[in-house]
């Protein structure tokens, strides 16, 4: 019963940072998964993809749930999405295939790794030049797939990635996070259907999982991310850029040290 309250706050907790953030919820997910997957006695190699799996599955619901807030608000730049999502949804259905292959705790340094970097990055706010702008149509295309690529390894929404992609381009940060989160719905779906094939002849597997996606968790987490992702929204229209880079940056930081201090 408690396991189930866990996945019901997390949820809760994953919603608002991706409303408020354009993160998808996969950078707290990921984390609390690996806790929760491990008290239930799953071997940390498999532990690690189901939590990555399952991080993506809640992303599929939690961005529709942004998304329709941030439409409302006329923040989503459209055009951009156009152009970027059919290479990050391509890179996503590959990389979700492949992180199958990858060793689960070679999963977990590359995340930790990972996200010190992006907290680095954001916290000291390390400007564009002025002159910089988003690049061109074969640019984007590699970029694209980059982001989905690896967002759909670390069971990340993609936000980690565009956003801070997108500030380094002058891209308006609301603007950027409301990109973003649409960005991370048809990520979150072919990277999901990744670690579903991947996972789906894996010996071991618990009852209750769908290739390397846990049902009972993903139903507990998107039953509440779906409800609190419009009041993150809401934090974002109400609180200065700044500090919204600040908290998305020690977010990152946190998770990063407590995957890092666990891995050694």
């Amino acid at each position: 019963m408690n396991i189930v309250w866990l996945y019901l706050f997390s949820g809760a907790v994953a919603g608002i940072i991706s409303g408020m953030l354009g993160v998808g919820g996969g950078i707290v997910l990921v984390p609390i998964l690996i806790f929760i997957f491990g008290v239930l006695a799953i071997p940390v190699g498999m532990a690690a993809h189901m939590a990555i799996g399952t991080s993506l599955s809640t992303i599929i619901f939690t961005s529709m749930s942004a998304i329709h807030a941030q439409h409302r608000r006329k923040a989503i730049d459209w055009n951009l999405v156009r152009k970027l999502a059919p290479a990050t949804i391509l890179g996503s259905l590959i990389s979700g295939y492949l992180a199958g292959l990858i060793p689960g705790q070679a999963l977990k340094a590359i995340f930790g790794v990972f996200l010190a970097a992006a907290a680095v990055q954001m916290f000291f706010e390390w400007r564009p030049a002025p002159y910089r702008t988003l690049p061109g149509p074969l640019a984007l295309l590699g970029i694209g797939t980059g982001i989905g690529a690896l967002s759909a390894m670390l069971g990340i929404g993609g936000g980690t990635l565009t956003v801070p992609f997108f500030n380094w381009c002058n891209v308006d940060l609301r603007r950027a996070i409301a990109t973003s989160t649409t960005l991370g719905f048809g990520l979150a779906i072919f990277g999901t259907i990744g670690f579903i094939v991947s996972g789906f002849q894996r010996p071991g597997l618990p009852s209750a999982s769908f290739g390397y996606v846990s049902l009972p968790a993903m139903l507990g987490i998107a039953s509440t991310a779906v409800l609190f992702a419009p009041f993150g929204v809401h934090l974002s229209y109400r609180l200065p850029v700044r500090r919204l880079k600040r908290i998305f940056a020690l977010l990152l930081l946190c998770l990063a040290f407590n995957i890092l201090l666990n891995f050694i």
